[in-house]
């Protein structure tokens, strides 16, 4: 019996001993990697070492949907009636991403203007106000929409539109700024003062937070920091075509047991109607779209889809993938240049098609008005609330120059995914 104890006690302190060694060993990783190099074993952060910041991963930016990546079957799966061949099927792969939840809001949209405003040119200002006369017809009494549409409360949650290609990455562009700047005060405050052990009451608290402001506010803006500082997170932009195919079929839904896709889906959600098949909202519209001519939202009752133009963000269900609006209500820009052939020139990796690279636009004959296709073209997809059912298929693409605007043209953002997402 002693000597089952003796062995009981040697195996017991094997096994903590083993388990110390693996504590010691733990693997590096992005976030934590460890006080030295794993590979020469020169300590980090040392005098005159190479200095590895703490890193503790940002969350993603306000509004945005972690999108897994993984691989689809790019191209439309309708029956092409428009017969221009320019979006065949393929097989093809997306890196793992963020997207917008919805659409970009008239309320949103004020804000870049308001910030434009007070910080940019009279000029500037002016080239980004969205072209409120895309409301207007000869032969329709849309007059309201053209003063109202943008600037009323009552359509705040509105998707934006009357917004160019262009417009649309310029606030791109001043989000991306917006966003870093409060990245840059969170960052300089984390790197700038350790925080003390213990605890304070509600009104110390609210003091010392008061207090800090206080000196932020007095020291200026905050420094801008290295991207190697882990504040700086990666710009906002247009989600590539692919890429919005691909978050908006949201195949992930169908992943029942295993990698093999024996199903594929038309639209969005699975089926082929455009109604809510089952539950408590069976018959209801999934999608904001004009069922046929004159015909936008249904007769008034239950059957209508709720909208004779657009309608507000979030007003329709979201997809497997948690986007809202991904199709109907409005079309959306994408980062793409457009191309006939896009689907069979891309790279099955991220596919994208960049202008100027490829199939150059001298090769169409745009001078003599025998075709559209130059480095201006843009792509846009989604299908809006004035477009039949067939446009709401993400396969299918259309295009538009990239300083147009139209009532039925919105857009999003999306932003790539840094490191290994891990909920």
């Amino acid at each position: 019996m002693q000597k089952m104890g003796t062995r009981s006690i040697a195996l017991i302190l094997i096994v903590l001993l083993a388990a110390t060694s693996c504590s010691k060993n733990k693997r590096p990783t992005s976030l934590k990697p460890g006080k030295t190099s794993s590979k020469t074993g020169l300590a980090y952060n040392g005098k005159d070492g190479f200095e590895v910041k703490q890193y503790k991963a940002l969350p993603a930016g306000p509004d945005l949907v972690y999108i897994e990546g993984g691989r689809f079957t790019m191209g439309s799966l309708e029956e092409d009636v428009m017969s221009r061949r320019d979006n065949p099927k393929r097989t093809v792969s997306i890196q793992s991403f963020y997207m917008d939840q919805t659409e970009v809001a008239n309320v949103h949209y004020l804000e870049y203007l308001n910030a434009v405003q007070r910080d940019s040119s009279e000029e500037f200002y002016a080239k980004a106000l969205p072209d409120t006369n895309v409301w207007f017809n000869e032969l329709s009494f849309n007059d309201s929409y053209v003063t109202m549409y943008l600037r009323h409360p009552g359509f705040r949650l509105y998707p934006v539109v009357g917004v160019s290609w262009v417009q649309a990455n310029d606030y791109c562009a001043w989000r991306t700024a917006a966003v870093s700047q409060a990245n840059n005060t969170a960052g300089a405050a984390a790197a700038g003062g350790k925080k003390k052990k213990g605890f304070s009451f509600g009104k110390k608290k609210k003091a010392a937070n008061e207090a800090a402001v206080a000196t932020a506010e007095a020291a200026g803006p905050a420094p801008q920091l290295r991207i190697e500082s882990g504040y700086v997170m990666p710009p906002y932009r247009l989600p590539t075509e692919a890429e919005f195919e691909y978050a908006a079929m949201a195949m992930i839904g169908t992943q029942y047991s295993d990698e093999n896709q024996a199903n594929s889906r038309i639209y969005p959600w699975d089926g082929s109607t455009m109604r809510q098949p089952r539950g408590k909202k069976q018959g209801t519209m999934l999608a904001n779209f004009k069922r046929g001519p004159g015909d936008y939202a249904g007769i008034a009752g239950k059957s209508n889809d709720g909208a004779i133009i657009t309608q507000e963000i979030r007003s329709y269900p979201a997809n497997d993938n948690g986007l809202y609006d991904m199709a109907g209500n409005v079309s959306e820009w994408v980062y793409d240049v457009y191309r006939p052939l896009s689907n069979s020139d891309v790279n099955d990796l991220n596919s994208f098609r960049r202008d100027g690279y490829q199939d150059e636009s001298k090769n169409y004959d745009t001078k003599n008005s025998n075709s559209l296709v130059d480095d201006k073209l843009r792509v846009y997809k989604g299908g809006s609330w004035s477009d039949v059912a067939y446009w709401l298929s993400p396969g299918t693409r259309r295009y538009m120059d990239q300083d147009s605007a139209t009532a039925m043209v919105g857009f999003r953002c999306a932003m790539i995914a840094t490191g290994s997402h891990k909920e």
